[in-house]
């Protein structure tokens, strides 16, 4: 009995070093980048009530919110916005 936990415990460590082997770190972005996205996405997708993002946006949804944030980080701060 006690084998057969140490056994199983060996493979769950090995298991678990080989996830950490092939995770990938995600690089930071720059501040001016993330302020510049922000106010991007902010100007693209205007809040209901102004002062409370809670009340959520005029026009799409969170996702598309992110979405839109995320092409303009990949982008360097440049997106077209004739999509929306």
């Amino acid at each position: 009995m006690y084998t057969r936990m140490r056994f199983g415990g060996a493979i769950l460590a090995v298991a678990c070093l080989a996830g950490l082997s092939t995770t990938e770190h995600a690089s930071a972005i720059d501040a001016q980048l993330a302020r510049t996205c922000k106010a991007l996405t902010t100007k693209q997708f205007p809040p209901r009530e102004p002062g409370n993002p809670a009340a959520g946006s005029v026009k799409g949804s969170g996702r598309d919110q992110q979405a839109y944030f995320n092409k303009c980080v990949a982008n360097n701060g440049k997106v077209d916005d004739s999509s929306k």
